[in-house]
């Protein structure tokens, strides 16, 4: 805490300095650089491993032995870290004399700020409980030099030239940093702010039984345990307990340390330096009164009711509180001690905080106890919603207009602006958050209390609040103008005021243009306009242009209201003329206002978002060029800088919704980017290859689609900042092709531009033929997202290429496609055929609605019933309760929604005054049962998405998926046990536990990571595992500067890390930079996100790569966990993770459970996708496999046959994969032969030999133990390597898309002689001639001689097979989800 209190003083003083206002920002990654006595192993496992991070590991050569260019590549990788990347920082030793005189050393760069040497110091163990210090410099040449907290160390010397030294000298407590050192000290005994990972607890729970098994005399384990994975699946509600992990076990080093009640110092002991009086009690249970003074910290004579200040007998002092603890308390000495030792052990990742962490929806259940805590407490007295108690307040807009400003020239200017930029974002949204709670909870007071509450504003904190309303806003606004002060000048700029606070209030004139709306369409309006709006105003600070600024924005939704916080417009509160509008409209296009400075910077915006310059004619008849939407509000605040609002409709109005109910359905602009660089494309092609022009035609859809999310993918501000991983499947699938043409089209892409302003009610100027030239405009594009954008994301979807698991992902899928989540009804009718993706649709639809029906509810209902109201609708939604008077109820909800404009209004005026017409009581919403609310959701999904939801959707939505996602989108927590959706109230009040805002930001990503992630991938398709290796570490290294460590694109980059050293043979060094992806999706996304499901399944992967298969089959438990919360056990990907745990278990040679596994995954596979889909003949093949391995070689055939049958159907008798099945059937027939054949030969002789043998080891299981365990050795894991291989493990089609880059790297590296490992299509003597003998006890039959060898030869050749039959084509043993139509174009296209 005391650096967040450094930090706090920092943000108050960047206030009067632009320099001064990065010094919070580059804070941002103060807690990444972890000095080394803290920088820890990634986990227990891998301690052996850490040195060989940058190297091939020992084991990884002995299972991967790679060829001698492939060791030249891995020393390429090792030897790019010794020179400095684009955005690496080059790091100098110098020498820290501590405050107890110790000594460390610290890795600085001259460029790191003396903020950021403060931080370092309170990460490290030696220093973390200093607090209070002054920081000397000295230099080589003797001069010392006192650092002040605002300085880089290269302002003040040279530490480049070596010989400079750090000393920490104690500097004198003031009232407030000697209470942030008592913040500080009680922060260091909890471990509250540690977040172990599963994954962590895993490994050092296998790294301790491995320990033990070496100690002499203990037997090693014999027997892996068998995964609950299917009884879960069967049983997800039952397993909702699992999810959540158990939180650290404190370590209690004292009974409590408080202020003490003779608190504040009396007048006579101030002026002799005391400042605070602590109570502590000790774990030996003496009681101390301790005195806080400008210079220590010691023990006073105070006993009872009166204070003594005198020092007592025993005369203890000590500069620091923890120090003196510590004299006192020689338990408090060991438990501090275990207490830094279990923060040290843990990963570096696990002890940074998180910007925004999720929400989680489930809680402990029963509810853990909740204890007196004096420390807690006394934090919670004072509420301040999230602004400073002292000093004065920050001043949002001014610290972030000044990071906009500084100079982005250089690599290492544009990585301080970004660190910058994204670190007052962040502290601005989490301001924001909380002053929308004091807002919506009705303790801030509005400025303009006399108003209609709708329409209320606040300012907290230096952030203007505004209501997204959903009432009759035409006749509220009407009255506005009449409260206005002063003469019509006067109020048209205070016109100006409301807009740029309300966002959405903000369109109030705008929207009495349709009257006819109604009120759930005003809802909708208001809601839309301010997501737009977020869009928009995200799209301009992309666009990035010189001299034109943005307001800081952010979207709460908290209690079933939408609040808008913006930084506040310099001067608009002060009333100063000189914020005069100057560009755009305030009364609907009546007036236009238009300035030239303005218009030019602009149009420079408007070319870099396609946005045409085009003429509007207001009320006057005056005709005006704008470049951007009417309404569109340009005003010169008090700073000077040229502002520009409310941007709802930068992407122009969608002409498939052209009533007047749809005046905000506008396009994403991943679609406009999407569709000029296919229009770009098509023409570069038209001049260039007009023999083409078929393949022009099928092409244009995905590539555009793709190149979509290279540009604006804008999906971050949408869904809490995140990115998706579909986006970035489908955009490295394009990336080579779209690059040969893209120096041709960027041109003509940049010439394409839309009139924002076309169906409108605004008037436009020009020519007829110009007009109507403007609208063929954006009727093609809305043409093209429904004729080309849907069936061709339908498409992916049936084909797996794009694999979404829940309603986010589906969301994150669409919009990344450029299609709105309006289309999902159309979505839902293409993809009926596959059940899985039905439920989705049909649950993401039901889910919307049932949103917007429970935001009412917690809108009227008074804060004592929340938790009633809340379980009651929930108990309507997922059971079935029937209400007493079912007549009487239906009519008093229909009564309720015909009245409800007329019943919001007066509540919001009602609230403070009686609330009897405003807040509904309990009573009114018990009389709604199941029919009622389903009725209601039926019509809003008719509505909204043009949907009519079948009755089955009632019986589709029981499940956890659906009452996760509802959780999610709305913000409630439920306590974490089993409900019985078949009961008719599966909810109590007692299970809504707790109720948090929901957030949408603009915080910005860094743009230069972002390229170098995609030429990353670029350099990994073409095969140059070095170059992908230099690409993906710099913009790790960028990003650590720019966001720190928690960051879902770190956790990108970490993957793709992980991929490019398993490839060049560092099984070790992926295991550890896949450790640290799995902890970032766990603290950034939530543990039971998707992605950290595929985060553990790659795990599980890498970890059976090291022959670690206990470990790999606990994380992938944990995997099918988390996929049967999110999806539930009925998805594609569940099926593909029952295949990759039976290949594991069919490696440690258990063949029944692997059958089991099998079996299951053939099941769902037809259940799912139909008997004929390449997933199925995935299944079948291993199946066949497996039987292969059994020396059941019949079925082998039998199986395999039906894999070649559904090949031949689905991609014809020449495709390679066929022909391979065909050969694999001819190998399996005469395997059957040949067995046929020994079998009549030497039957009786084999058989009495073999019986004798297994005799023998009946009678000596230790000799079974031993085979067994010889057999794990001996077997060749380049078999389990396999499954890694071309099967990289991938998340619902992403890493698929890096398997099949993995697979061209193959090809490539072979035609250069540089193959990573062998994939063998030869047979190989796998097994030793050990295990033959385990081998027939666990089979059961004598026929091993011959079973053996082709046991292990089975294995390679399967999983080279399946993961070409299965990866490359569709979803192999080893990954989540895939598609064929994209390889299958590249490969024509290879061959042309």
């Amino acid at each position: 805490m005391a650096g967040k209190s450094n930090k706090s003083k920092a943000k108050r003083a960047a206030q009067s300095s632009n320099t001064n206002s990065t010094e919070p920002a580059v804070q941002t990654d103060a807690p990444v650089p972890v000095p080394p006595p803290v920088a820890a192993p990634d986990n227990g496992t891998i301690n052996a491993v850490d040195s060989v991070v940058d190297s091939a590991a020992p084991e990884a050569n002995q299972v991967l032995p790679p060829l001698p260019k492939t060791e030249e590549s891995e020393s390429q990788v090792t030897n790019n870290d010794s020179q400095p990347k684009q955005g690496e920082l080059r790091l100098y030793p110098v020498s820290v004399k501590t405050q107890s005189g110790g000594k460390m050393e610290l890795q600085l760069n001259p460029g790191d700020s003396v903020m950021d040497i403060r931080q370092f110091l309170l990460d490290a163990p030696e220093t973390c409980y200093y607090t209070c210090y002054e920081l000397l410099l000295r230099s080589k040449d003797g001069e010392t030099h006192h650092l002040e907290d605002y300085n880089e160390i290269s302002e003040v010397a040279d530490i480049t030239i070596g010989g400079c030294s750090l000393e920490m000298v104690a500097a004198l407590y003031d009232d407030r940093s000697i209470r942030a050192h008592v913040h500080r000290a009680r922060d260091l005994l909890s471990l509250s702010t540690l977040h172990s990972s599963l994954s962590t607890t895993l490994a050092l729970q296998y790294d301790t039984a491995l320990n033990k098994v070496q100690i002499p005399g203990d037997k090693p384990k014999s027997d892996v345990p068998e995964l609950e994975c299917l009884g879960f699946m069967e049983d997800v509600p039952g397993s909702l307990r699992k999810l959540i992990n158990s939180a650290s076990e404190e370590i209690k080093c004292v009974e409590n340390i408080i202020f003490s009640s003779f608190n504040p110092p009396p007048s006579h002991r101030r002026l002799v330096g005391d400042l605070i009086y602590l109570d502590v009690v000790t774990l030996e249970g003496n009681k101390y009164c301790i005195t806080g003074t400008t210079k220590t910290f010691y023990v006073n004579s105070s006993s009872g009711n009166a204070l003594d200040s005198r020092p007592s007998k025993s005369g203890l002092e000590a500069a620091t509180l923890i120090g003196l603890l510590q004299k006192l308390s020689s338990k408090f000495k060991k438990a501090f001690r275990e207490v830094m030792e279990k923060k040290a052990s843990a990963h570096p990742f696990e002890n940074v905080q998180s910007l925004l962490p999720p929400h989680s929806w489930l809680r402990p259940c029963p509810v853990p106890d909740h204890r007196r805590d004096a420390a807690r407490a006394e934090e919670a007295l004072t509420i301040s919603y999230g602004s400073e108690l002292i000093g004065m307040q920050r001043d949002w807009n001014e610290e972030l207009q000044s990071c906009r400003e500084f100079p982005h020239t250089t690599p290492q200017e544009r990585i301080l602006r970004d660190r910058a930029l994204y670190k007052v974002s962040s502290d601005f949204v989490d301001a924001a958050l909380n002053g929308a709670i004091g807002v919506i909870s009705r303790c801030i007071p509005p400025i303009n209390p006399t108003d209609p509450e709708c329409l209320h504003m606040y300012v907290h904190n230096n952030i203007f609040f505004s209501f997204a309303v959903d009432a009759d806003i035409e006749q509220l606004s009407k009255k506005r103008p009449s409260n206005n002060q002063g003469t019509d000048k006067v109020s048209s700029t205070e016109k100006v005021s409301c807009p740029e606070g309300t966002c959405d209030g903000e369109n109030n004139e705008e929207l009495n243009s349709s009257n006819e709306a109604t009120v759930v369409e005003n809802e909708q309006a208001t809601y839309a306009s301010a997501n737009n709006d977020l869009k928009g105003t995200k799209l301009y600070q992309e666009a990035d242009v010189s001299g034109l600024y943005n307001l800081a924005m952010a979207i709460i939704d908290y209690r079933g209201h939408r609040v808008v916080a913006q930084s506040v417009l310099p001067g608009i509160l002060q009333g100063d003329k000189s914020d005069a509008l100057l560009y755009g409209s305030v009364d609907n296009g009546k007036k236009i206002c238009w300035n030239e400075d303005f218009h030019a910077k602009v149009l420079e915006a408007a070319k870099l978002l396609h946005i045409k310059e085009h003429s509007v004619v207001d009320a006057s008849e005056n005709v005006f060029k704008l470049a951007a939407p009417v309404e569109c509000k340009g005003i010169v605040g008090s700073d000077n800088r040229h502002y520009l609002l409310d941007l709802m409709r930068v992407t122009p109005r969608d002409a498939n919704y052209t009533g007047p109910e749809s005046r905000f359905c506008v396009l994403r602009p991943e679609l406009i980017t999407s569709f000029c660089q296919a229009e770009a494309l098509e023409k570069s092609k038209c001049k260039t290859k007009t023999d083409e022009g078929a393949d022009i035609i099928s092409d244009p859809s995905s590539v555009s689609v793709d190149a979509s999310k290279d540009g604006d993918a804008l999906t971050h501000a949408e869904e809490n900042g995140a990115s998706t991983s579909d986006q970035k499947t489908t955009t490295e699938k394009q990336t080579e092709d779209s690059a040969a043409v893209s120096s041709e089209s960027s041109k003509s892409c940049d010439e394409i531009a839309f009139n924002p302003n076309v169906f409108t009610d605004f008037t436009l100027g020009g020519n007829q033929e110009e007009i109507a030239a403007d609208e063929e405009n954006v009727k093609k594009v809305s043409s093209y997202l429904v004729d080309l954008v849907l069936p061709k994301f339908i498409e992916d979807l049936c084909t797996l290429e794009v694999s979404p698991m829940d309603g986010q992902t589906l969301t994150e899928a669409l919009h990344a496609h450029g299609v709105n989540v309006r289309y999902i009804g159309r979505v839902a009718n293409g993809v009926k055929h596959l059940p899985h993706l039905w439920d989705l649709c049909l649950n993401e639809i039901t889910i919307r609605s049932a949103k917007h029906t429970l935001k009412d509810i917690l809108r009227d209902i008074e804060d004592h019933d929340i938790g009633a109201a809340v379980s009651h609708f929930l108990n309507c939604f997922f059971g079935n309760y029937q209400a007493a008077g079912g007549k009487a109820s239906a009519n008093s909800l229909h009564a309720k929604n015909q009245k409800k404009d007329q019943s919001i209004t007066k509540k919001v005026q009602g609230k403070g005054k009686g609330k009897a017409s405003g807040k509904k009581s309990l009573a009114s919403y018990m009389m709604v049962d199941s029919n009622i609310l389903w009725s209601d959701i039926q019509e809003f999904a008719k509505a909204k998405y043009d949907f009519e939801l079948p009755e089955l959707s009632r019986t589709t939505a029981k499940k956890i998926s659906v009452l996760r996602n509802l959780c999610q989108k709305v913000g409630i927590s439920v306590a974490a046990r089993k409900y019985d959706f078949s009961a008719t109230s599966p909810f109590e009040t007692s299970d809504i536990l707790d109720l948090r805002p929901v957030i949408k930001h603009s915080v910005p990503v860094c743009s230069e990571a972002k390229d170098l992630v995609e030429m990353g991938k670029v350099q990994l398709a073409e095969g140059m595992l070095s170059e992908s290796y230099t690409f993906f570490s710099e913009a790790f290294s960028i990003l650590q500067q720019v966001t720190g460590p928690m960051h879902r694109e770190v956790a990108n980059c970490c993957r793709y890390l992980a991929m490019v050293l398993y490839h060049a043979g560092d099984m070790a060094g992926a295991i550890m930079q896949q450790h640290k992806e799995l902890i970032i999706n766990e603290r950034c996304l939530g543990l039971d996100h998707p992605d950290t499901a595929h985060s553990y399944g790659n795990m599980a992967l890498f970890y059976h790569g090291l022959n670690q298969t206990e470990l790999a089959l606990q994380n992938m438990g944990r995997a099918l966990l988390l996929l049967g919360l999110s999806s539930g056990p009925d998805h594609p990907d569940v099926a593909a993770t029952f295949i990759n745990v039976a290949m594991m278990y069919q490696d440690m040679g258990k063949m029944d459970t692997a059958l089991r596994y099998l079996q299951e995954a053939l099941k769902k596979n037809e259940r799912l996708l139909g008997p004929e889909h390449i997933q199925t003949a995935v299944c079948y093949h291993a199946l066949a496999i497996a039987f292969n391995c059994m020396g059941a070689f019949k079925l082998s055939h039998q199986h395999e046959k039906k894999t070649y049958d559904i090949l031949v159907k689905q991609l014809g008798d020449d495709d390679s994969r066929t022909r391979d099945s065909l050969n694999w059937m001819k190998t399996f027939k005469m395997r059957e032969l040949q067995m046929n054949a020994q079998k009549q030969k030497g039957q009786a002789a084999n058989a009495a030999n073999t019986q004798k043998a297994i005799d023998l080891l009946k009678a000596h299981p230790d000799l079974i133990h031993a085979f067994q365990n010889a057999a794990a050795t001996g077997r060749s894991n380049a078999l389990n390597s396999a499954v890694l291989g071309e099967a990289q493990p991938r998340g619902r089609g992403f890493d698929e898309r890096a398997a099949r880059a993995a697979a061209e790297v193959r090809k490539k590296a072979a035609a250069k002689g540089l193959l990573v490992r062998p994939q063998g299509g030869v047979p190989v003597q796998a097994m030793p001639p050990l295990s033959q003998l385990q081998n027939k006890i666990n089979t059961g039959t004598s026929d091993s001689s011959e079973k053996c060898g082709e046991n292990g030869e089975a294995k390679v050749q399967e999983k080279k097979e399946s993961s070409e039959n299965g990866k490359t084509e569709s979803q192999g043993p080893a990954g989540l989800g895939a598609g064929l139509t994209s390889l299958d174009r590249k490969k024509q296209k290879a061959k042309k």
